[in-house]
This record gives structure tokens, C-alpha cells and sequence, in this order.
């Protein structure tokens, strides 16, 4: 899920926006869509969807509420137990499990239609499936790439890696290596977030992580696939020096400057980052998009869709839906896609001409939509404490040097299921 915004919008304020839908006395029924667009050009379009959905639909009126990502779990949490939760509501699939379980979502398994089932495959539903229910459509995805500095990568001579010919996860850190040297670093981790950029990179080693038995009840298991990643860039920062231990707390955002002036050869980001490099790169800079290296999986990787949701307190369900239904018809999921430079789940749109063009190199993203998975998290009952509480420290200190492999592991698992066992009672 991606965590920057344009701003911080106070709780308040959207729980202001947010409540609840009805009916005018002439019968007209208005519809709240809380929305997490937050770059100009998503905005706009989400926006222009709603303004043509209002003049041709006179008895269904929908509003457009401006949600946060910084702040939404809270405040759907909020809004679930005060009875003002928006109707269609913008969210992560990784964040629905407890929304869902908790009885706060709809079902949609009998309110969409068939097109929208049959156009978004199974795998990307998968992230949005609890239980015997589906709780959220799965619209937008972005896949984790390398972003490098085409000069650079040129003059040093190594392989250049492609969708079809990439580099594997020891190549990577060979040529990081050779990259670096005279205070530059072939690679800067922006880790922040360490949890959903390790574990969705880890699914192509074979990492998995949790593990769910026979009785339904998920545990904790770090295994020799979840090493691979995290032990690479443990390397990388306090071994070979080909990545600076400084930027393991920031954002993506916070490597651009470093990365425009020269300072690290490439930057693991979400696809949608191009857009920040479209805007902010110097004059000449040339870059380019690479994949992120493959593993014993080939390019695996997880990921965790952008969601569209009905609370289960919306009276107006069927109309909910097909506003949904009619923001995701193919046409427009590109509109969204291209707003927010990110990729369509539905096979129509990622076949449209405009997402495979080598502008701006969304013909690597869309060749590298087939192998995107289902983040291991996906459907983990109490994943969010168990990430705040126990799996962000733990791999920060980590890849920071307080702690070494067996006691990231130790923590992980004994930590980690303790919190997911308060969950699985």
C-alpha cells in the first residue's frame, strides 16, 4: 500500500466527509466515495469518472470525498464503529483481512457482475478473498522495480537486465559491488516500510513467511527463502558498502535527489515512482526502469492491490456496485492507471496500447504484471500490529547491525505469532 500523500488530512475532517449515504424526499439516492487519490493527475481523474457517472445517472448521485492514506485504517475504523463509513471505499487489499473478518465490509461475490469477475484474474482476487467472501475489487497494482541511471550503468559495462533475461538476487549484488566506490553506491534502500518491500521481494526467492495449517490458523516461520533478501541487503549496507546505511529510514521520495545527483546508481521503488522522476530529474538525466532481480521463483513478487469496497452498512449496495462496476469498465481503469501511473488488474485495460510504450518504460511494468502474486500477508488476521509492533523494529535494527540474522528470526517468530495467536482464537 503506498503510505505518501499530498498532505495529512485531519481525522476530523474526513470523518466530517464521511457521513453516511441516502435519499433525497424525491427518491434520489446519494452515494459517499471516499477516494485515496492523491497526485494531481489521479485526482483529475477520478474526479472526471464522478462527474460523468452524475450526468448520466440523475437518480444515483455519487460525492466525492478526499480520503489519506496516511491516515485511513484509522479512520474507517473509526468510521465502521460510529456508523458513518463512506459507501465505496478506497483502500489497500492488506489492509481489508480485519475490516473484512470484523464484519464491516460487504460481501460483493453476489453484487458484481460477471464482466468484472471474468475480466480480473483469479490471483488478484485471491487479495481480496476472506474466507468464503469478497471484499474489495482489486483495480490498481504496482510492481517493485529499479529505477538506474542509464549513464552510468552504460559507462560501467555491466549487463543491462531485461523482463525476459534479468538478474538474479547474487548478479545484483556483484554488480552493486562493482558500482560503488569514491563515496558512490551502486544501490540506496529506501526501507522506511522494510516489511512489505522485504516480504513481497522475498516471494521470489520462495519466501513465504506465514504459514497457515490445516485448522485455518496462520504461524510464523522464517525460512531459508525469507533470508535470502534481507541477508543481501544486510550485506550491502554493513559488509560490501554498496549501499548507504543513512537512507535504510527514509521514503522513496527522500532518494531522488541523491539518486539525480549522482550518488546511487539505481533505487528499488514501486512503478508509479516515475512519475516523481518525470518531474523532478535534472535536465539530460537519462534513466531507466530495470526489473527487480529474480530468484529460485523466476520474477515473482507480491503485491497489494488498490481496492474498491462497499461498507456493509450502506443501504444502497447494488447501486454502490454498479458505480464500481462503472469506474472499473476497461476504458476507465486506464484512465485510472494512467493517473496514477501504476497498473490495471483487468486483462482488457493492461492490453491497452497506451500502457506498453517505452516512454516512460511502462512496457517493463506491464511485462512484469504476469508474475505479480499476492503479498504473503494478504489475508493474515492482525498483520497490522504484528507489523508495527514486532516486524518493523525488528527488521530495522536488522539491517542496521543491532541484531543479527537468528535474532531477526527469533523475534519474527516467537514475537510474531504471540501476536497473530490474539487474533486466531
Amino acid at each position: 500500500m503506498r503510505t505518501r500523500s499530498a498532505a495529512v488530512l485531519a481525522l476530523g475532517l474526513l470523518l466530517a466527509g464521511c457521513t453516511g449515504s441516502g435519499g433525497s424526499d424525491d427518491g434520489r439516492i446519494t452515494l459517499r466515495f471516499q477516494s485515496l487519490a492523491w497526485q494531481e493527475e489521479s485526482v483529475e481523474a477520478n474526479k472526471e469518472l464522478v462527474d460523468e457517472w452524475n450526468a448520466s445517472h440523475p437518480d444515483v448521485k455519487v460525492e466525492y470525498v478526499q480520503g489519506s492514506w496516511d491516515s485511513v485504517h484509522d479512520q474507517l475504523l473509526t468510521s465502521f464503529e460510529g456508523g458513518e463509513a463512506p459507501d465505496v471505499i478506497h483502500d489497500a487489499s492488506d489492509d481489508l483481512a480485519d475490516f473484512a473478518y470484523g464484519g464491516h465490509l460487504a460481501d460483493l461475490t453476489d453484487l458484481l457482475p460477471q464482466r468484472l469477475k471474468s475480466d480480473i484474474p483469479h490471483r488478484s482476487w485471491e487479495t481480496a478473498t476472506f474466507g468464503d467472501g469478497i471484499y474489495g475489487v482489486p483495480f490498481l497494482q504496482e510492481p517493485r522495480v529499479l529505477i538506474a541511471n542509464a549513464t552510468w550503468l552504460k559507462e560501467s559495462g555491466v549487463r543491462i537486465p531485461t523482463p525476459e533475461r534479468p538478474w538474479d538476487w547474487a548478479e545484483f549484488q556483484q554488480i552493486t559491488d562493482q558500482l560503488s566506490g569514491d563515496g558512490r553506491y551502486g544501490v540506496a534502500w529506501p526501507l522506511k516500510d522494510p516489511v512489505s518491500a522485504t516480504l513481497n521481494l522475498s516471494l521470489s526467492a520462495g519466501g513465504q513467511l506465514f504459514h497457515r495449517g490445516a485448522d485455518g490458523k496462520v504461524t510464523v516461520r522464517f525460512e531459508s527463502g525469507d533470508e535470502v533478501v534481507p541477508r543481501m541487503v544486510h550485506d550491502q549496507v554493513g559488509e560490501d558498502r554498496s549501499a548507504p546505511g543513512s537512507l535504510l529510514g527514509s521514503g522513496g521520495s527522500d532518494t531522488l535527489p541523491g539518486f539525480f545527483a549522482g550518488k546511487y546508481a539505481m533505487v528499488p521503488l514501486g512503478f508509479s515512482y516515475r512519475q516523481q522522476v518525470v518531474q523532478q530529474a535534472p535536465k539530460g538525466f537519462d534513466w531507466q526502469v530495470l526489473p527487480a532481480p529474480a530468484g529460485a521463483d523466476g520474477l515473482t513478487q507480491g503485491v497489494s492491490p488498490q481496492t474498491l469496497s462497499i461498507a456493509e452498512d450502506s443501504p444502497h449496495k447494488k447501486e454502490a456496485a454498479a458505480f464500481i462496476d462503472f469506474l472499473l469498465r476497461p476504458g476507465n481503469m486506464v484512465r485510472l492507471a494512467l493517473g496514477d501511473w501504476m497498473l490495471p488488474t483487468g486483462t482488457r485495460a493492461l492490453a491497452d496500447p497506451a500502457l506498453h510504450t517505452t516512454k516512460d518504460d511502462w512496457a517493463t511494468g506491464t511485462a512484469l504484471a504476469a508474475h505479480l502474486r499476492p503479498a504473503p500477508a494478504q489475508s493474515v488476521r492482525g498483520y497490522p500490529e504484528w507489523k508495527d509492533k514486532v516486524a518493523t523494529p525488528a527488521f530495522q535494527e536488522y539491517y542496521s547491525g543491532a541484531i543479527d540474522l537468528d535474532e531477526l528470526r527469533d523475534r519474527l517468530e516467537k514475537e510474531g505469532n504471540l501476536v497473530l495467536a490474539r487474533y486466531q482464537r
